[in-house]
């Protein structure tokens, strides 16, 4: 006959140590492939980090879904529980990506939502609470996104009946929406920064308007990406955080052509390195440590200032992303051939954020329906 599992809450003790602070544990009995059980304990954190049984509890939750992976739902499991599960099992292996969700998880959503259980976290109260903070849409719809995250690996989890995810009912409103539209450098402001930066900064600057590449790429390049008879470029990784990553999509790993013009700018830039570089070595390394440069210490003393020499108020590394996909359009390249060197996975990146109308196209376009609405000569 099915022996029922029930849910295990465990048992927290408070043990001494002969050096330290005092301990909680958890006492809890583990299920064996044979059908039999045995007790385990396993230490929680001291009383330093816990000031109390209830705080000590609710920490070891996360350790208790766990457990009681093949028993019945509890029913009182914590938002903040699940989260800790799912930073132990589920973040992303990417560590740009997975430093990101941490971010919001602890400086957001943890603060607001860790206490409650999950049953007591309704739509309307999240949509109110991201209401009143003060952040731009897009990331209040990136803490909505993270949200419905835990709430799928509850569901998968069984701590949650199986049902629509709440947090897709949960609206923000103008989430597509710009708060502040991207820099783009006309080609004459883009050869004037590049007369307010030195070098080698003035080449990442060089690489990243020629190439279309992020600044994460940039950093990530080294010599041996390059292969000078094809003439082209092969993304192979990406610099995040001071770490090695890879690059951001599947599809940004894609070759990317490389310029005769701009090929000698590299050449001459590797000539003017101090120190003689192997295949292997970074394009773009500090003097001091080897590694690739720190970009915002870069953006902060060179480029914002340099953009407002030009009349662009926030002048970003990003921008000259935003600058060559541009151009691009502004020469009427086939929007297929912009997707592939901007290598987009989604089209609609390519055309609906990346893409910005330069003033004098607007004027032109303009003039062709005011003549064709007005007479001649008005």
């Amino acid at each position: 006959m099915f022996k029922r599992i029930r849910y295990q809450f465990g048992c927290i003790e408070r043990k001494g140590r002969r050096k330290g602070p005092d301990v909680w544990a958890l006492r809890y009995r583990e299920h064996l492939s044979d059908g039999t059980c045995t007790n385990r304990s396993r230490i929680v954190g001291s009383v330093e980090q816990f000031a109390n049984e209830f705080q000590a509890r609710n920490a070891a939750q996360a350790f208790l879904l766990g457990v009681n992976a093949d028993g019945p739902n509890a029913g009182s499991v914590t938002f903040g529980a699940v989260i800790d599960r799912y930073l132990a099992e589920e973040l992303p292996d990417r560590h740009s990506t997975a430093r990101g969700y941490q971010s919001w998880l602890k400086n957001h959503i943890r603060p607001k939502w860790g206490e409650y259980p999950l049953q007591q976290i309704k739509p309307l109260s999240v949509e109110q609470w991201l209401k009143g903070l003060d952040l731009a849409p897009k990331s209040k719809g990136h803490l909505k996104n993270q949200m419905r995250m835990i709430f799928n690996c509850a569901m998968r989890w069984e701590l949650v009946p199986y049902q629509l995810n709440p947090m897709g009912l949960v609206r923000v409103k103008d989430v597509s929406k710009r708060v502040r539209q991207p820099a783009v450098l006309t080609i004459e402001q883009f050869r004037e920064v590049l007369e307010h930066i030195p070098e080698p900064y003035r080449t990442m600057c060089v690489v990243a308007g020629c190439l279309g590449l992020r600044i994460s790429e940039v950093l990530g390049l080294q010599w041996r990406d390059f292969d000078w008879e094809k003439r082209q470029l092969q993304i192979r990784r990406s610099w995040v955080c001071g770490l090695p990553d890879e690059p951001k999509t599947q599809n940004s790993k894609r070759p990317v052509p490389v310029d005769l013009a701009l090929e000698k700018v590299l050449r001459e830039h590797r000539r003017a390195c101090p120190v003689s570089l192997s295949e292997s070595s970074w394009i773009f390394a500090s003097s001091r440590t080897g590694r690739p440069l720190h970009p915002w210490t870069a953006e902060r003393r060179w480029l914002l200032p340099a953009g407002r020499k030009v009349g662009i108020e926030r002048l970003g590394w990003h921008s000259f992303r935003h600058t060559y996909s541009t151009l691009l359009n502004e020469y009427g390249t086939d929007v297929k051939v912009q997707q592939e060197l901007l290598r987009h996975a989604d089209i609609r990146t390519t055309l609906n954020l990346y893409t910005t109308a330069v003033p004098e196209r607007l004027r032109r376009a303009n003039r062709k329906v005011v003549r064709l609405l007005l007479p001649t000569g008005t």
